[in-house]
């Protein structure tokens, strides 16, 4: 009996804190996809600017830079626009050092086998606990060279979480490698090129969560049309809701929502996906 396992407490597990919500924008002119990526294109610049600066910064950054940061946006943009790049970018700076330091636990378990089972003899059988030696010589000297590489890959890691660099790229890692492959991706140049587009096009706004649930906004085509002469009276859109429609329940609190359009390449409608976001995350 003293071998078996005490039954823990029951608890309830919380619901999803997100909701996301796809739609598409039907029935679009030339005009109102011209305009969509226009917008994309520009705000897609000012978000890699954006977040080039915040990379440089590394550690060193604080609320002062980060407003000033704000500031040279919103002189390019808006307050709302400037306020959803910033806040992106924060979190895509947050994302990469949550994977590095993933990085760093990987190859350090990874180093750590290898080790062990290399003091092992060739050929000793492991058990539950702990693994065995290799199976042969051969695999045995591979593994030592492995070994090294992981170690020199360590280091460099550590160097740059240390110095608080991060490898980020806007558009994703992987689709910027398949332009090296794009045969094996069974894509054109001209087809990789729509979707980097559409993957680094920047089209976003976040309500705050002051506002409640009584602000859902999302890009509208006529409003687009109508304040696409300047830049500085570029908004979001609000998007009243009907009557006999509801929210989810997730969404009946005072949280703020984020919305966007993205376009599905290389070419077709435009959906739009709105995210509910955690309180306190969405205002700037």
């Amino acid at each position: 009996m003293g071998g078996l396992r005490e039954l823990a407490a029951s608890f309830v597990v919380p619901g999803p804190s997100g909701v996301a919500i796809r739609t598409r924008l039907k029935h679009l002119t030339a005009g109102d996809e011209k305009v969509l990526r226009l917008v994309g294109d520009l705000l897609g610049s000012l978000a890699s600017r954006d977040l080039k600066a915040r990379c440089s910064a590394g550690l060193e950054h604080d609320t002062k830079q980060w407003a000033q940061r704000k500031r040279a946006l919103t002189g390019q943009s808006s307050s709302r626009w400037a306020g959803s790049i910033t806040k992106a970018t924060h979190d895509q700076w947050a994302l990469a050092r949550r994977g590095q330091l993933a990085h760093i636990q990987s190859l350090q378990a990874g180093i750590e086998t290898i080790a062990h089972r290399l003091s092992v003899p060739v050929g000793e059988k492991g058990t539950r606990q702990a693994p065995g030696g290799y199976r042969s010589t051969r695999e045995w000297f591979a593994k030592s060279r492995r070994l090294c590489v992981l170690e020199d890959r360590l280091q460099a890691v550590r160097a740059d979480r240390e110095a608080g660099v991060v490898r980020v790229v806007r558009g994703g890692k992987r689709l910027l490698n398949t332009r090296h492959h794009l045969q094996q991706a069974q894509l054109t140049e001209e087809q990789w090129r729509l979707r980097w587009q559409a993957g680094r096009r920047f089209l976003a706004a976040t309500a705050s969560p002051a506002k409640g649930s009584a602000t859902r906004r999302s890009a509208s085509p006529p409003a687009a049309r109508s304040r696409s002469s300047c830049p500085r009276r570029w908004r979001t859109w609000r998007t009243p809701r009907t009557a006999g429609t509801s929210w989810p329940p997730g969404c009946r609190s005072r949280t703020g929502v984020s919305s966007g359009p993205t376009a599905s390449p290389p070419t077709g409608p435009w959906p739009t996906a709105s995210t509910k976001t955690q309180p306190g995350d969405a205002g700037m």
